[in-house]
């Protein structure tokens, strides 16, 4: 997709998605107000630790940063619940002892948030997270009107579908040779796509058709794209 014209806003933007007003954060994650409920897309934990175990040399920290992004969010929005769309674990090369603590270290300070992960295709390779977790881990899709979460973009006949899988991007173009390539949000008619909130994920470009809604991450803003 290549767009111009963002109608411009600073922090967070609300989208109304089947009668249902999420909150869409620039640290990549939708909050779904009405039932306390963070959605996050591919966290892709230990990917880095996968890439150093096939001999890549790619920095440290990532874990740890990416949890500070959610304390962050936890912190903003006091959400209750939170649900994985798939991939919570990139592969079972990344379940490395150091990245497998700090997740668990995390969970353990917020051990009143009941957690749910809709298994993707990197959770069928990497295994379930572990027990001491306290993840309830279900296979996709699942329902829960008006939304069916899952984690590829495939309609359902249930409900509105929100999904990963794609960790999708839009090209922006402005005035002189000004380009961004930058993660987003994609609402289509009956399919919602959310970015990937994990690092080394890349991006991959959409192809919105008239009518679907699309929200780039810029920096600390979200921003819809017209």
């Amino acid at each position: 997709m290549t767009g111009s014209h963002p109608e411009r806003s600073e922090g967070p933007a609300v989208a109304v998605v089947a009668g249902e007003s999420l909150t869409l954060l620039p640290e990549r994650v939708a909050f779904w107000n009405a039932r306390g409920t963070l959605l996050i897309a591919d966290p892709h934990f230990g990917k880095a630790a996968s890439f150093r175990a096939l001999g890549v040399p790619v920095p440290h920290g990532t874990t740890g940063e990416n949890l500070a992004r959610l304390d962050e969010v936890l912190a903003r929005t006091a959400a209750s619940r939170i649900v994985f769309l798939g991939d919570f674990l990139h592969a079972a090369e990344g379940r490395a002892p150091r990245t497998l603590d700090a997740v668990s270290e995390w969970r353990a300070r917020h051990a009143s948030i009941d957690m749910l992960l809709v298994r993707g295709n990197h959770d069928a390779r990497a295994g379930d997270p572990p027990k001491a977790f306290e993840m309830r881990c279900v296979d996709s899709p699942h329902v829960e009107l008006p939304f069916v979460l899952d984690h590829h973009p495939r309609a359902h006949d249930a409900g509105y579908v929100l999904a990963g899988h794609l960790h999708p991007g839009a090209r922006l173009s402005g005035t002189g040779r000004a380009r961004a390539w930058l993660p987003c949000f994609w609402f289509g008619a009956r399919v919602g796509v959310l970015p990937a909130f994990g690092e080394f994920t890349g991006l991959g470009e959409i192809a919105p058709v008239e009518g679907d809604r699309v929200y780039v991450v810029a920096e600390e803003s979200v921003i819809e794209v017209r």
